[in-house]
């Protein structure tokens, strides 16, 4: 047989399984909080991803529907109740709202659509209430498509600083059995300082992934409140042009 003369490298994961049995309690409790936090991490952004990419199919699907009407209360009026998007959510309660204001009388011509529908009117008063309505709708929605994110922020932020708090804990156990054993030898302490960095290591290996992730989603969250702001100016506006009508 031949000597080849060196030695195989330990794997990546065997030298953190072995730091990790090595560490001291506390160390060994924060790896396994940050393994429970990747899961939760994961958790969240397969759930945000699907739900994101579902309000956004949904959201173009209404707007192509919406603006397909004849004016602002067709799709209100003629389409078939069932599940609700985020933009159908504000733009059933914004339209509920306004119907409401109005008379009576040209109440049911409106949603009858009968003649004398095109009397209808609103007066600034009115319109200030059906905006502010429509504003409130917006921000709870708002509130709602961000749940998950400051969970998915915390563990990206609190990962490595808990992987920190670990290597810190463990150098510190170290150095101190290296005085109480009176010796400065690097074999002594080596394997205690190795297995202190395991905590550091697994806390970025869970807070880059999810960064990234985190990243992606927050763009995508951006995006849906910018339609839905874009989408409140757009039916407000309408509902101006075609209900102000009286100076009371």
């Amino acid at each position: 047989m031949f000597d080849v003369g060196f030695t195989v490298p330990a794997l990546p994961a065997a030298s953190l399984l072995g730091g990790f049995l090595k560490s001291n309690l506390m160390g060994q409790g924060i790896v396994l909080v940050q393994i429970a936090s990747s899961i939760v991490a994961a958790a969240v952004i397969i759930g945000k991803h699907q739900e994101l990419g579902s309000v956004m199919r949904s959201s173009r699907r209404f707007l192509r529907e919406f603006l397909a009407g004849r004016d602002v209360l067709d799709y209100y009026l003629l389409r078939k109740k069932g599940s609700q998007t985020a933009l159908e959510l504000i733009y059933d309660r914004t339209c509920e709202r306004m119907v409401k204001l109005l008379d009576p009388d040209l109440r049911r011509s409106v949603i009858g659509r009968q003649s004398g529908a095109e009397n209808a009117a609103l007066s600034p008063r009115e319109i200030e209430l059906v905006r502010s309505t429509c504003e409130h709708l917006v921000q709870e929605e708002e509130i709602r498509i961000e749940q998950g994110m400051g969970l998915l922020a915390t563990i990206v932020t609190a990962s490595p600083m808990l992987g920190l708090l670990g290597t810190v804990w463990g150098v510190l156990d170290a150095f101190a059995d290296m005085g109480s054993q009176n010796t400065v030898m690097l074999t002594t302490i080596a394997p205690s300082i190795s297995s202190a960095l395991v905590t550091t290591v697994v806390g970025l290996l869970v807070a880059i992934p999810s960064a990234i992730f985190y990243n992606n989603l927050a763009g995508k969250v951006r995006q849906i409140t910018t339609d839905m702001e874009g989408f409140a100016d757009e039916l407000l506006g309408r509902i101006a042009c075609e209900f102000q009508g009286r100076d009371v």
